[in-house]
C-alpha cells in the first residue's frame, strides 16, 4: 500500500478496463472517486467511495465532479482518464457529425478534464494516465477518425507530460489493444461465427490472445503510482505485442 493511500479520480469507470483500473487502485488503498455515463453506480463501488455519473463533455459537469472529488478525498494524487468513445467507418461514409463526434469524446473531453484537474492536484505533483489505444500508434483501415482521435489524445498526453513536468506532475498515455471486456465479448458473439472471428482476431497479435482487464489495469496502475517516479511522456503499449509487429 502506497504511504496513506492516494487520492484518485477516475473516468470511464463503469465497465470493462475502467472497473479493472478502480479494482487495482482499490487493492493498494486508493481513496476512489469515479465517475462514467451510466447513472447507476458500478456494482464494484465500495463504502466510502463516490460515483458521480455525468457526461465529460459539458464542462459544466467536469467543473462539478473535480470540486466534488477534492471535497470527497482532497487534493488529487492520481487522475486516470479511462473514457472514450469507439467508432468505426470508412472515409468515405464517415458523417462530418460522427468523426466531430469521436474528436470531441476522445480528445477535447479529456483535455478539459486535464485542465481542470491541474489545479486540483496534490503540491507535491502527481500523475495523470490518460487511456489510448494501440490505434493511436498505428492505422487502421475503417478505423481512420478512431485513430486520428486516439492519436490526438496520444500527443496530448506527451505535450502535457513536458508542460507540467516542472511542476511535478506527470502525465503518461497507456495504449491497451483488443481486451476481454463486455463490450468486445459483446461484439464477438454478434459474429456470424463468433469462435472463427476470435480466433481471426487472436490471430493478429503476437500473442496469440486478446489481454485480461486486469493485466491492462496493471500497467495503468503502475504509471498512475510513485512507482513510475521518474516516467513521464511515454506512450506504454498493452497489446501482446501488436504495435512491435
Amino acid at each position: 500500500m502506497t504511504d496513506a493511500g492516494l487520492a484518485v479520480l477516475l473516468t470511464g469507470a463503469s465497465s470493462g478496463i475502467g472497473d479493472a483500473v478502480a479494482e487495482r487502485f482499490r487493492a493498494d488503498g486508493a481513496r476512489l472517486v469515479l465517475t462514467g455515463r451510466r447513472e447507476e453506480p458500478p456494482a464494484s463501488l465500495r463504502a466510502g467511495e463516490r460515483y458521480v455519473p455525468g457526461d465529460l463533455g459539458d464542462p459544466a459537469f467536469v467543473e462539478r465532479l473535480v470540486a466534488e472529488a477534492v471535497e470527497a478525498v482532497g487534493p488529487l494524487d492520481t487522475v486516470v482518464l479511462c473514457h472514450g468513445l469507439q467508432g468505426d467507418g470508412a472515409i468515405e461514409a464517415m458523417p462530418l457529425e460522427r468523426a466531430a463526434a469521436l474528436l470531441d469524446a476522445n480528445v477535447l473531453s479529456a483535455f478539459s478534464v486535464l485542465q481542470r484537474v491541474v489545479p486540483a492536484m496534490h503540491e507535491r505533483g502527481g500523475q495523470v494516465v490518460l487511456v489510448s489505444s494501440r490505434l493511436g500508434i498505428v492505422g487502421i483501415a475503417g478505423q481512420v477518425m478512431y485513430t486520428a482521435a486516439k492519436g490526438g489524445l496520444t500527443m496530448l498526453g506527451k505535450g502535457a507530460a513536458v508542460e507540467l513536468a516542472p511542476r511535478g506532475i506527470r502525465v503518461n498515455v497507456a495504449a491497451p489493444g483488443l481486451t476481454e471486456t463486455p463490450t468486445i465479448a459483446a461484439a464477438f458473439d454478434a459474429k456470424d461465427d463468433p469462435v472463427a472471428y476470435r480466433a481471426q482476431r487472436a490471430a493478429t497479435i503476437p500473442m496469440r490472445r486478446l489481454a485480461r482487464p486486469e493485466e491492462v489495469a496493471e500497467a495503468i496502475f503502475f504509471l498512475g503510482s510513485p512507482a513510475s517516479s521518474y516516467v513521464t511522456g511515454v506512450v506504454l503499449p498493452i497489446d501482446g505485442g501488436y504495435t512491435a509487429a
